[in-house]
């Protein structure tokens, strides 16, 4: 029983990285449960094993006291007794007796054996956590399981369940059993039923890694995806930037004969990519951010800071808006401004008024 307490001990740290020291305190508590439990004693027991020579001994605690304060034999021994044993004790000392049964080595091997095998499994837990934290906000490519009224199930390497929650399924996608589909690692948590690795097909970051993975200029940080919008399964817009004033970023996004954004519309099913030149200059960026439209002027509000007045030609409307006022509020959440577009016949006084304080300062200029 012994030697093969610390055989197992040796593999599980060379095996399972799992700390021996943790081990042996998880297994002593464990052998003074199970010997409180069979014996019926007093709190004041410790047990101790020995991880080199696998020996395993229960001791109990007694605290020396004046013969007049002593009361309880159990955890008490009275100085004169204990001064038979060794002349220097004191009053406020303690003293270990070995009360080690000698049929305790059945009852201590099964509380080794609970032990190991939870100390294993928690470790197995601990490994794949890690394992999983890494891949946060990545993307990795699982296969459909199965699904029910919570989540959709999805096969990660290493044969890891991951859940998907139907906020984070695409809208304009079935899941059957089988698939291989990409997904990205939102969050991974650590219960007390273990791991729990949620993925999304929703999230913004997805298509950020996706064109990571499509676009080389991206991935080494040519190519800067600076903001993106998404209505997932439908539209996203995405702003780039380069510090290079050589590379077109829109054109290095979209790739030759639009191959690259290609790849990324595809895996998302179709959902439609506007991508942007992201500008210091923040009239300009809202007028590329409203993309397909043109648009005339951007008139920002002097009592909000966050909201402009974006004017388009008349017959570039509704473009500028888009269906159901898609392309509007993607371009507000892609820009962080509050955007209320009218037409040029609509916004006559507003241009007047801005054509005559034009004026108007030309003139004390």
């Amino acid at each position: 029983m012994s030697k093969e307490l610390v055989e197992a001990l040796n593999a599980l740290e060379a095996e399972r990285g799992i700390d021996r020291l943790v081990v042996v305190e998880a297994l002593e508590d464990a052998l003074k449960a199970a010997y409180k439990k069979q014996y019926n004693t007093a709190d004041n027991v410790e047990a101790k094993f020995d991880d080199k020579k696998g020996n395993i001994s229960i001791k109990q605690v007694k605290n020396v006291v004046l013969d007049d304060d002593f009361e309880d034999e159990e955890t008490e021994i009275s100085l004169s007794d204990a001064l038979t044993l060794n002349r220097a004790y004191e009053a406020g000392d303690e003293i270990r007796f070995d009360v080690t049964p000698k049929d305790f080595g059945r009852m201590a091997a099964q509380a080794a054996k609970q032990v190991i095998v939870q100390k294993m499994r928690e470790a197995g837990r601990q490994a794949i956590y890690n394992k999983f934290s890494d891949y946060e906000d990545e993307i990795i490519t699982g296969e459909v399981d199965r699904q029910d009224a919570r989540f959709l199930y999805v096969n990660l390497p290493g044969n890891q369940e991951a859940v998907m929650a139907p906020n984070d399924q695409m809208p304009n996608e079935r899941y059957h059993m089988g698939d291989r589909i990409k997904v990205l690692v939102n969050k991974v948590e650590n219960n007390a039923k273990g791991p729990q690795v949620f993925v999304s097909r929703t999230a913004a970051d997805l298509v950020k890694r996706l064109f990571e993975q499509e676009v080389p200029e991206v991935y080494d940080g040519t190519v800067e995806i600076m903001s993106i919008a998404r209505e997932a399964g439908d539209r996203s817009k995405i702003a780039v930037y380069t510090h290079d004033s050589d590379l077109d970023p829109v054109g290095a996004m979209v790739g030759q004969r639009g191959g690259r954004v290609q790849s990324v519309v595809n895996e998302l099913a179709g959902e439609n990519m506007d991508i942007v030149e992201w500008v210091e200059d923040e009239a300009q960026y809202i007028a590329n951010a409203l993309n397909p439209s043109e648009v005339t002027d951007v008139i920002f509000d002097t009592d909000n800071d966050r909201a402009v007045t974006v004017i388009v030609p008349d017959n570039q409307l509704s473009l500028a808006i888009g269906k159901k006022g898609q392309n509007a509020r993607l371009a507000a959440r892609l820009t962080g401004f509050k955007i209320d577009i009218k037409s040029e016949s609509e916004a006559a006084d507003i241009l007047d008024k801005k054509s005559a304080s034009k004026v108007a300062d030309e003139t004390e200029e």
